[in-house]
């Protein structure tokens, strides 16, 4: 019976969300982001060349990004690549680094799943940029599906 729960966890954690991560960010939100990065699933290779670095795992997280979230959030392993190779701690970066700049006092307003997801797209100022809204557009699309 232990070996057939830790199959299930072991699965659980390689092609799905991971649901214990807390944060801002909604789960519909975090899953529609993790589906148009990746389909949700682990990527192989884990890490991909992205407009000129790597971005890692099923967030597909840039090193900065991951610091930036590193700074707010704790340990998150403490290794980048590492910790991009799970789905909690991608999430947790994802969480940490929403906490740091998805804030009231930045965009005027209480954030929203549009604001979350152009800034995980265009970084800290990623809701101001005009080159966010089709990725917006993709994760929406995700959440009507829903």
């Amino acid at each position: 019976m232990r070996m057939i729960l830790l199959a299930i966890v072991a699965l659980t954690t390689t092609e799905m969300t991971a649901s214990a991560s807390t944060g801002p960010v909604p789960s519909d939100c975090m899953h529609c982001i993790c589906i148009v990065e990746s389909g949700c699933k682990m990527p192989n290779p884990v890490c991909r060349e992205d407009v000129g670095s790597l971005s890692c795992g099923p967030y597909q997280i840039k090193d900065a990004y991951w610091q930036d979230a590193r700074l707010k959030g704790g340990d998150l392993m403490g290794d980048w690549k590492k910790c991009t190779a799970t789905f909690p701690c991608s999430e947790a970066a994802v969480q940490g680094y929403m906490e740091r700049y998805a804030i009231k006092s930045r965009l005027g307003h209480d954030p929203t799943c549009e604001d979350f997801a152009r800034i995980h797209n265009g970084g800290p100022d990623g809701f101001k940029y005009p080159g966010t809204i089709g990725y917006w557009n993709k994760v929406k699309k995700c959440l009507d599906k829903q």
